[in-house]
């Protein structure tokens, strides 16, 4: 057997005993005996090759996407999910390109409170989507620890067999702290699974709340789940996401559940005839599923269908995706220019100065503010900053 030897890490106090629970082990280097667990006597003898994951360049992104290849989507994805200048610079090559793929896949975005069964609901729904010959792409944004900003990235786990199936791409991304729980790159990804070949792009959202719109400036039909007993029909009318909803979905409606689900579904429809309609040309309704027993799924999917040729015939499914280009336009212009505002090293040298008067209660914020926009020189901005957008390099 090998022997392991092992000792106290430096930071143990000096009085502890035997009973001292922490100690440091040496490392597979040390150990001579290659048959103990899995380790590979390459390893040891030093004859192992390091593994390199081969760099591809923009034309092999596009091939990859093109043919559907997941690995190099998930590749293409990461690298647009990417902050470092050079990795934007090449994504944008490689959207730029694939763009003529794109536009054709359905786009749906679901929402609702923690627990409603959103994920539940989303692999019952692909699998019976892939079942009937559709490629389902399932972009799924997971809550950002505002402390340590990482995520768990479970909805993967949650869809095991969706995630197996080979018509199927699931692809977990953290929300970064992100207005509404939508990754900033969401946009850019959904493009890049759709250019991949996928028809129907789902997207889920955190959770509900004033800030969750933001995924509806993404998608194409929006679905809002909700369960029994939410709340008395003052709450269900108030301003928020119910008025964005173009279908309202009582998920759970099996077993004890059912009567309360019918019930809820009759006070559901009565809080939406006081509701502008979140589309041109269609009435939002509510409906009875539940993902457990894969009862309502294709009801919900004729619905879904039925909305795209309502929306078609009045324009106003085109009339949409044009407004959310040019939304994403905007988000983009705001987005460029606080990057060159903040990133200016004249205003990362003035800034202490009026941080300080700020809390000092010397000046106003508003004028804290004025101060900082006139030192300003977005020119002198622009041209210290890297070309980010030039996608001819």
């Amino acid at each position: 057997m090998a022997e392991y030897k092992s000792f106290k890490p430096e930071w143990a106090p000096n009085d502890n005993d035997k009973a001292f629970a922490c100690s440091v082990m040496d490392g597979i280097d040390n150990i001579k005996d290659t048959t103990v667990g899995n380790i590979n006597p390459k390893i040891i003898q030093g004859q192992r090759k390091k593994i390199r994951r081969k760099i591809l360049t923009v034309d092999d992104y596009v091939d990859g996407v093109t043919r559907g290849e997941r690995m190099v989507l998930s590749r293409a994805i990461t690298l647009i999910e990417s902050n470092n200048p050079a990795h934007f610079s090449k994504a944008q090559q490689v959207l730029q390109r694939l763009l003529v793929r794109t536009g054709k896949a359905l786009r749906i975005g679901i929402t609702g409170v923690p627990g409603a069964g959103k994920s539940t609901i989303i692999e019952a729904f692909g699998n019976m989507l892939c079942e009937n010959g559709h490629k389902v792409a399932v972009l799924t944004i997971d809550p950002t620890s505002s402390v340590t900003k990482g995520s768990i990235l479970g909805d993967k786990t949650r869809m095991g067999t969706l995630s197996r199936n080979q018509n199927a791409f699931i692809r977990p991304s953290p929300a970064g702290g992100t207005l509404g729980g939508v990754a900033r790159k969401s946009r850019e990804t959904m493009l890049m699974c759709e250019a991949a070949g996928y028809d129907i792009i789902i997207i889920e959202t955190v959770g509900v709340g004033q800030s969750e719109v933001t995924v509806r400036s993404m998608v194409d039909f929006f679905m809002l789940v909700v369960l029994t007993g939410a709340g008395d029909e003052l709450q269900g009318i108030k301003k928020g996401i119910m008025e964005l909803a173009d279908a309202i979905v009582i998920n759970k409606a099996d077993g004890d559940n059912l009567l309360k689900a019918k019930v809820s579904r009759g006070e559901y429809e009565r809080m939406i005839e006081y509701i502008r309609p979140a589309t041109e040309g269609w009435k939002t309704h509510a409906y009875l599923c539940s993902a457990l027993k894969k009862t309502g799924l294709l009801e919900l999917w004729q619905v879904i269908n039925a909305f795209v040729s309502a929306t078609k015939a009045k324009g106003s499914f085109q009339k949409r995706r044009d407004n959310q280009l040019l939304a994403w336009v905007h988000s983009m212009i705001d987005e460029h220019l606080h990057n060159l505002f903040f990133d200016d090293p004249v205003i990362n040298g003035r800034m202490p100065e009026v941080r300080e008067a700020v809390l000092m209660g010397k000046i106003s914020p508003t004028q804290a503010v004025a101060e900082l926009i006139q030192v300003f020189d977005i020119e002198r901005a622009a041209k210290k900053r890297v070309d980010l957008f030039n996608t001819s390099q």
